[in-house]
């Protein structure tokens, strides 16, 4: 598929986003309607948004609210099944990860720095049998955006994904290991399917707290929700602007 649009300007691209908070703004900047007749298997609280910037048609896709508990429908699971079922429904060129993440102030990351992924990675796979330890980890390098980076003011990192908002020791130490500056709960998992169909993706991720601080890392995290979201849809932005007109090769 990448191949299709490799001397081609990209022309579709699937915006993935785990949170309704971090979703809106996005859909607000780019006028985006939701779609009415959904894509998706009847019953499923999946979301999907979509319009057109600079002759870029936008898919913009969140997994929606709990059916039971109202909540988010976040992590590694729904963030796999909506991305599966939207490359299927859709056929982008191009998806675009976009989200917030926990920052390592030992690493450099600070509250509303936005980072461009270069790599990711799972933390909380662990299985200690030879070769299935390699697999669990899942590390994989991300579509490589070279002018998109030196052209915008984002920074650069690796990435690790886990189910739980907290971290345990034993995430700490396979954090360290992945090399990772910031963590989240979806995007080594959207890779790997975005790998499986070998479409190309990027990862955009704000940070909204500070892992290796004294703070509470829920707490950190709700109080910066709205400002650092702003922060992600300028990127988002940037980025959207930066890629229209452009084939794959001039990212």
């Amino acid at each position: 598929m990448a191949a299709q649009v490799e001397k081609h300007p990209v022309s579709s691209i699937l915006i993935v986003i785990a949170m309704q908070t971090e979703a809106l703004p996005v859909v607000n900047k780019f006028q985006l309607v939701e779609n009415p007749h959904t894509l998706f298997p009847g019953g499923v609280p999946w979301v999907h948004y979509h319009g057109t910037y600079k002759d870029i048609i936008i898919n913009l896709v969140w997994p929606g609210k709990d059916l039971t508990l109202g909540v988010d429908s976040i992590g590694t699971v729904s963030a796999s099944l909506v991305t599966y079922a939207s490359i299927q429904a859709l056929q982008p060129d191009l998806i675009i990860n976009a989200g917030t993440a926990g920052g390592f102030k030992a690493r450099g990351a600070g509250i509303g720095d936005v980072y461009l992924v270069s790599h990711v990675a799972f933390h909380d796979r662990r299985i200690p049998i030879p070769v299935f330890d390699i697999y669990g980890v899942g590390l994989r390098q991300t579509f490589s955006t070279p002018n998109l980076l030196n052209a915008l003011d984002l920074k650069a990192g690796k990435l690790s994904t886990g189910d739980s908002l907290d971290m345990t020791p034993q995430d700490e130490a396979t954090i360290t290991a992945n090399d990772a500056t910031v963590k989240d709960m979806e995007g080594a998992a959207v890779a790997y399917v975005a790998d499986l169909f070998k479409v190309p993706a990027i990862f955009v991720k704000a940070v909204t707290d500070i892992v290796d601080s004294e703070k509470p890392t829920a707490e950190e995290f709700l109080q910066n929700l709205a400002a650092v979201t702003a922060a992600l849809d300028e990127a988002v932005t940037q980025i959207l602007d930066f890629i229209g007109g452009k084939c794959l090769s001039e990212l």
